[in-house]
């Protein structure tokens, strides 16, 4: 605090107090009663904890809650952007170089009769998800081109200053913008040398261990809050066998 804003606290202390007492001599002038002003004056100083009690704790918590589920609201939002514009295609487009993409595909089969049980235990499976990641297998060049066309979204969303309370998710970003680095950095992604490739893998997979993470932590999300928002990621999610909008049945 600036000794400028110290001085106007003082002033505005002084002031209310000076305020206070011109008021009680007002009153005891007029109704010469000074036991009903200690009389009230002790009162109302007894009721202060009371008063502390409820509005510091009580009321600042609901309204902190409050803040809390409007954050997590806009958090949300900004998360469902990233997943429709990047998360989702590159979850699809990574999952060919996953070594374990059968069970990839098996443990996050999404089914409208999931519960939060099954939503916990594949996230846990995401989280500690360990496969070999074969680069081979997909197309480099059309992926940093990919990564390329969205770096300016990812550094729009790293400007969000409301990421600032939700930690995993920058980190997903940084990840996510650290492969394409990676990948923008070098000449040639044709015949890598083996240490270089395995570095690679482990970027790719680091960053696909967490794009699974908090895909299944948004989709939980979106089942619970938003149930035609989760019909059309059951429909066009990335672990099935044929994607499609259409409603059948």
């Amino acid at each position: 605090m600036s000794r400028g804003d110290r001085r106007w606290l003082a002033f505005l202390g002084a002031g209310l107090v000076t305020v206070s007492v011109i008021l009680y001599a007002v009153h005891f002038a007029l109704f010469r009663d000074a036991h009903h002003i200690f009389l009230y004056l002790v009162g109302d100083i007894a009721f202060l904890p009371l008063e502390v009690l409820i509005v510091g704790l009580v009321i600042e918590r609901l309204i902190s809650l409050r803040e809390k589920r409007s954050l997590e609201h806009k958090l949300n939002m900004v998360i469902g952007a990233f997943f429709s514009e990047l998360g989702t295609p590159l979850l699809a487009e990574l999952l060919p170089a996953m070594c374990g993409a059968a069970e990839i595909r098996e443990r996050l089969h999404l089914k409208a009769s999931w519960k939060k049980d099954d939503f916990f235990r594949a996230f846990q499976f995401a989280r500690a998800l360990d496969c070999r990641v074969d680069l081979s297998l997909i197309d480099l060049d059309t992926l940093k081109s990919h990564l390329l066309r969205q770096r300016h979204f990812i550094l729009r969303l790293l400007e969000n200053p409301n990421l600032m309370e939700h930690e995993r998710f920058t980190d997903l970003l940084w990840s996510v913008l650290h492969v394409e680095e990676e990948l923008e950095a070098r000449a040639s992604l044709v015949d890598l040398r083996p240490a270089d490739e395995a570095h690679l893998e482990l970027d790719v997979r680091r960053a696909y261990n967490q794009l699974l993470a908090e895909w299944l932590l948004y989709v939980s999300h979106l089942k619970e809050d938003y149930p035609y928002l989760f019909s059309l990621v059951l429909r066009m999610h990335p672990f099935q066998e044929t994607q499609s909008p259409t409603v059948n049945g």
